[in-house]
């Protein structure tokens, strides 16, 4: 069934209305009266409609059922990662991370970052995008924030005010990703770190230590910038019960 974002706003009296960008969408996929959707107010709840209305300007649609959006995790993750060189993999890692239960995702620079961070706030519209069409497609109930950090001490921060902090570091002195997880079942937010192309310092390991994150591995094999945050979002959501 077709899934849709709009404000809560716009549902009211017992009918939704959509304009502008999703009513061309509903357009393109021929979408008529008599048809169902859902619509989603981006807050976790889904509303079951019926168009009763469609043209190129405007759908209306009658609201059948409401209910929470079962989709959204228990846990709130915030992916933080080190900027990625070209945007293939930046996209890569929004898609992904969406559909794997983040609840937001912010980039940053670091000591090996390769890609030119110069203006990336300029790329946060087509990011905000991709995190939507990821939203939609995966059932979310919400669209996940997209953002740059900035500093690798600014993600720090961000890390430190969630109930779970986690630095995903490939050498040296590490805990088990698996045992720190496991210890952790019933946290209601966390933050994931990962590094760029480069990976990270070890002075950059070093000062997650002790500014009191968990410096975790994922195993002896080397993954990819792209596929780490992924691949630790996944454990955790794995541990919390949301892939059950």
């Amino acid at each position: 069934m077709p899934r849709f974002f709009i404000a809560g706003t716009n549902i009211k009296g017992g009918m939704a209305v959509m304009k502008g960008r999703d009513a061309e969408h509903a357009r393109v996929l021929r979408l008529r009266p008599g048809d169902d959707v859902i619509l989603c107010d981006g807050e976790g709840t889904d509303y079951k409609c019926h168009i009763v209305l469609a043209d190129k300007e405007e759908v209306q649609a009658e609201v059948l059922e409401v209910k929470p959006c079962t989709a959204e995790p228990s846990v709130k993750v915030t992916l933080l990662c080190g900027l990625p060189k070209g945007p293939e993999r930046t996209e890569y890692i929004i898609q992904k991370g969406v559909e794997a239960g983040a609840s937001e995702i912010r980039f940053f620079r670091s000591r090996y970052c390769v890609a030119n961070p110069e203006a990336p706030e300029k790329k946060l519209e087509r990011w905000q995008r991709i995190a939507e069409e990821a939203a939609k497609q995966s059932g979310r109930g919400i669209i996940p924030a997209v953002a740059w950090e900035g500093e690798l001490a600014d993600a720090f921060n961000v890390a430190l005010s969630r109930d779970l902090g986690l630095f995903m570091y490939e050498t040296g002195e590490r805990e088990s990703l698996a045992s720190v997880l496991e210890l952790n079942k019933n946290i209601r937010s966390a933050a994931i770190i990962t590094g760029p192309e480069g990976g990270f310092a070890e002075f950059e390991a070093d000062l997650a230590r002790i500014v009191g994150l968990h410096v975790c591995s994922m195993g002896e094999r080397i993954l990819r910038c792209e596929t780490a945050p992924i691949v630790a979002l996944s454990a955790l959501m794995y541990s919390t019960g949301n892939l059950a």
